[in-house]
């Protein structure tokens, strides 16, 4: 009996020594979390979106504590959410209301019927596409299942942003395979409505409401904030003051304001 009982005794003291010293080592080697994450992780819409490009909301509150990050990055909580983080932090930021963009008219031809997943990625993955243009819109609504807001409708093939719903989070750009939408403060006035690199002779076989290179929107640009770089016109926005040459000047009119 002794045999068993005195090991017993020794293991089940070790076990509680070394639990013990377990448990005053974890109170003194705990590192304290700073109080202010959990009051702006708190504060935050948790839609995890991924818009402020952090791993999440809690990311973004342990980014913003540690200096990383500042405080009005967060779409979906808008102004009054970085308002709120912005006193939590004794600091002032301002939010700029921002939405997204498509560039593209969703006009290119169709080289073949497409009867697959309606996914553009799979449909992408297929012979690039139906769509003649290889750069443009596919036009499967991937974008529109995917806003965690409700804020695309596709529309005759093109999907369409509703200013009213749109955040700005930016995830129809995460899931657009071709990247066709950016995310611009909504001061943004004009567009350019083609994201294709193609050469002109190119582009006409392919898109009729493509942009052709011709530079009339360069040359007529008073502040020269338009450039047609590898055949694409490109509108640098801290240049433009929306005088709107360049949407007079566009012959294929894929240069227009924002409706």
């Amino acid at each position: 009996m002794k045999e068993i009982l005195i090991p017993a005794l020794i293991l089940g003291g070790l076990g509680l020594f070394f639990g013990a010293l377990l448990a005053f080592a974890g109170i003194i080697f705990k590192v304290k979390k700073d109080e202010r994450i959990q009051l702006i992780e708190e504060t935050l819409p948790g839609a995890n979106c991924g818009g402020c490009g952090f791993s999440g909301c809690g990311g973004y509150a342990e980014a913003i504590v540690s200096g990383e990050a500042p405080c009005n990055l967060c779409a979906v909580g808008g102004a009054e959410v970085a308002k709120y983080i912005s006193e939590v932090m004794g600091v002032q930021s301002e939010f700029v209301k921002k939405y997204a963009y498509l560039h593209c008219t969703g006009g290119a031809y169709q080289r073949y019927v497409y009867e697959g997943i309606e996914d553009c990625t799979y449909a992408n993955n297929l012979a690039g596409g139906r769509k003649s243009c290889t750069y443009g819109c596919l036009g499967l609504g991937s974008c529109a299942k995917a806003c965690p807001v409700g804020a695309i409708d596709v529309i005759e093939g093109v999907p369409t942003v509703n200013k009213n719903k749109c955040t700005g989070c930016g995830v129809c750009k995460r899931t657009c395979p071709r990247g066709l939408f950016e995310i611009m403060p909504e001061s943004t006035k004009i567009i350019v409505k083609c994201s294709s690199h193609d050469k002109t002779i190119d582009m006409k076989n392919s898109c009729p409401d493509g942009c052709i290179a011709c530079r009339k929107c360069e040359r007529g640009c008073p502040e020269d904030a338009i450039k047609v770089i590898d055949n694409l016109a490109r509108i640098d926005y801290d240049k433009c003051v929306h005088c709107g040459n360049c949407v007079e000047n566009c012959p294929k009119k894929i240069i227009s304001y924002i409706e």
